[in-house]
């Protein structure tokens, strides 16, 4: 670990927090902040989004070993693909960060303040902050407003990627040698994310392929 983070509080100092999270990269961070605060937190993979399975599979699979390592417990969520296709049915050509996106984020962190109200967990954050590609503001507004469902239940909005959480996170997928995505996770997203490579003389997205080590700085 680096040096000394400072130390943590949860709101109205609740515990233990269900951290959802998105992949073994962005919920490392977090994870590894939650254990030196002495947060007590599970970990609640709950993405149907991510196509195909197979790369599903990889970015779960990634978090589970990660959490074994530190011997976090981790919740294996439903894989249910249909209706998130449903929820997102006419949205297809949204732009990242567009409707399709909060859509997805409500849908993700709905079940997760369900589950944390189901089984006692008064407060739920998520990984999906951390990344530099998405909106703060867009995770908060979803994550608060499933929390507002449940009495009892809070959304953590900590800024995980100040005071070196960002770099952080890639320090330890290339100590981790994690899995690299290369798309945010969605079929529209892997489908514009090609297009773009194509137009710009790119290979496509090949999956389980590229992995963090320190040579990728």
């Amino acid at each position: 670990m680096t040096k000394q983070r400072e130390s943590l509080s949860t709101p109205d100092d609740k515990a233990p927090v269900l951290m959802h999270s998105c992949c073994a990269p962005c919920a490392a961070e977090l994870m590894e902040a939650m254990l030196e605060s002495k947060i007590p937190y599970s970990i609640f993979f709950y993405n149907p989004n991510i196509h195909p399975q197979k790369e599903y599979e990889l970015r779960k699979q990634e978090n589970i070993r990660f959490a074994e390592k530190h011997k976090i417990d981790f919740i294996d969520a439903d894989y249910d693909t249909d209706n998130w296709f449903e929820r997102t049915k006419g949205m297809e050509f949204e732009p990242e960060r567009g409707k399709r996106c909060t859509a997805c984020f409500d849908m993700r962190f709905e079940r997760t303040a369900l589950y944390a109200k189901e089984h006692g967990f008064p407060v739920i954050t998520s990984s999906l902050g951390i990344s530099r590609w998405k909106n703060m503001d867009q995770i908060n507004d979803s994550g608060l407003r499933a929390a507002s469902r449940y009495d009892g239940v809070d959304y953590w909005t900590y800024n995980w990627r100040k005071k070196g959480g960002a770099a952080r996170m890639y320090e330890i997928s290339k100590e981790e040698n994690f899995y690299k995505q290369e798309y945010c996770g969605c079929v529209y997203s892997l489908r514009d994310t090609n297009l773009w490579r194509k137009e710009n003389d790119r290979k496509p997205v090949h999956f389980g392929k590229e992995f963090y080590t320190q040579a990728n700085s």
